[in-house]
């Protein structure tokens, strides 16, 4: 059964101005159905074919550089969604304490996502992530991923370009300010956490 697309949990335009429905509708309609399409293509009558998109990932790092790539970035795009949300909300009294451990506040921390995600070169991945009950922000580049890593990963920030060009243009730190003041899905990264184990793209 091929990967499909999965739809936003939110209207295409909840999030603006951070994320406008514009950029949404490359960046989720285009980008990441052309990552999926890749993927599909690439474990048609393999033995990966029907296994879950976390296996695939796993498979393909260290020996398909261009199927790791395709599936990687397919599942990446598929948390990043659900990292976002139009409320935010907040962080469970269980990730807020690790969050008080880890980084002194929320506060602190989103300061810390944005300087991370302001000075990492070129296109990539910023993450919250948990290990062994305590937290970590955690970065990866280009089409690299937590999915299959000895981590937990709470919520993640794209930072590609197309993630924010046609709202922000070049301005990296506009788009984080934004995503990270009001748009992260706390109530996400609670969920993974109380998980204890990685998400698993739908499907």
């Amino acid at each position: 059964m091929a990967f499909k697309l999965i739809d936003l949990p939110y209207a295409s335009d909840a999030l603006a101005p951070a994320v406008s429905a514009e950029t949404l509708s490359y960046h989720h309609g285009k980008h990441h159905q052309a990552y999926l399409d890749k993927t599909n293509k690439a474990i048609e009558g393999t033995d990966l074919e029907g296994k879950p998109l976390e296996d695939v990932v796993a498979a393909a790092r260290g020996s398909d550089q261009g199927l790791f790539n395709n599936a990687a970035q397919s599942w990446n795009h598929g948390f990043y969604w659900h990292s976002l949300s139009p409320e935010g909300g907040s962080p469970s009294d269980e990730l807020a304490s690790l969050i008080d451990d880890a980084f002194g506040s929320l506060d602190d921390l989103k300061s810390k996502l944005a300087e991370r995600g302001a000075g990492h070169f070129a296109s990539g991945w910023v993450w919250l992530a948990e290990k062994g009950g305590k937290l970590s922000i955690e970065e990866t580049h280009d089409g690299d991923t937590l999915a299959d890593q000895d981590f937990n990963p709470l919520l993640t920030i794209d930072v590609w370009e197309h993630a924010y060009y046609l709202d922000h243009q070049n301005k990296r730190p506009e788009y984080l300010d934004q995503v990270i003041g009001g748009k992260l899905n706390w109530n996400f990264a609670s969920e993974n956490l109380a998980r204890g184990e990685t998400w698993k793209y739908p499907g």
